[in-house]
């Protein structure tokens, strides 16, 4: 959008909140990242560009129709602003911001992406970037780790990757989410599941061996994901495995999902996906 049009979104968008919310800058800033890596996921489908809104430190993001996405676990607002540093880098130095771009975290990250891209069944296939393409700019094959709150002094983490999945002239996406232990996410399967993303929707549980599994088979009002389902091992570390048939506007869609309903379950308690 030109400039006149980011003022006048931001305008709206400050015009619609009463009372305004507590800037946080720290965890606003944590929120777009995430997002960030959301969008260049999912956000094309939307078929227009989503509106990020970024004045004197404070960021959050909203879509043309004015809904502000938050991630699984703390929103983009009314958070109080940590007063720890940032996790420590490979250099040994603060981190510049709550995405790891090196290191443990990071390789955390490309190891669920490599995890994620093993689990797409036979018949399909799993298309890449091109090779001289930034990490910015790719959307078939992406993966984040992300530095989400320190808890009783502990550092949690978690980390996406977004899967481009493709069969004959259509593509779809599938995406898994990991949450570290210590994190606050809910326990029951379906309130965990309906906190992903922000999003609602008609959930069931399923049982995959002896565990119970929140699975919403369908959204209510929100067209980013059509199936996702949720997890919390009992050493806390939450999974969320997400898939729709649409990759973005530009593609065909799949004809099906990828993975039945009780797939879908037995991927959220997969140890492939069980990070430590």
């Amino acid at each position: 959008m030109n400039e006149e049009e980011f003022r006048e979104g931001l305008r709206s968008e400050m015009a619609r909140t009463t009372p305004p919310p507590p800037l946080s800058t720290g965890a606003a800033l944590g929120a777009a990242r995430r997002t960030c890596f959301r969008r260049r996921a999912l956000w094309a489908s939307l078929g227009s560009a989503a509106v990020v809104l970024a004045v004197t430190g404070f960021a959050a993001v909203a879509t043309p129709d004015g809904r502000v996405y938050q991630p699984a676990g703390q929103g983009p607002l009314g958070s109080p602003d940590t007063k720890e540093p940032w996790p420590t880098g490979p250099d040994g130095q603060p981190q510049e911001d709550r995405t790891a771009r090196a290191g443990s975290k990071y390789e955390q990250g490309t190891h669920l992406l490599s995890e994620a891209v093993s689990v797409i069944p036979s018949g399909y296939t799993t298309p890449e970037d091109p090779p001289n393409q930034s990490a910015e700019e790719r959307t078939l094959r992406t993966h984040q780790a992300q530095f989400e709150d320190k808890v009783d002094g502990v550092d949690v983490w978690s980390y996406s990757s977004s899967v481009a999945v493709a069969q004959g002239k259509g593509t779809g996406r599938v995406i898994v989410e990991v949450h570290d232990a210590g994190n606050q996410l809910p326990t029951e399967p379906c309130d965990l599941a309906q906190t992903f993303w922000g999003m609602r929707g008609e959930c069931q549980v399923e049982t995959a061996g002896t565990t119970r599994v929140g699975v919403v088979i369908r959204p209510t009002d929100d067209d980013r994901l059509d199936q996702w389902s949720a997890y919390r091992h009992p050493d806390g570390v939450v999974v969320f495995v997400a898939q729709t048939v649409r990759l973005d506007e530009s593609r065909p869609a799949l004809t099906k999902l990828p993975f039945s309903v009780p797939q879908l379950a037995a991927l959220a308690v997969d140890e492939r996906f069980h990070l430590r």
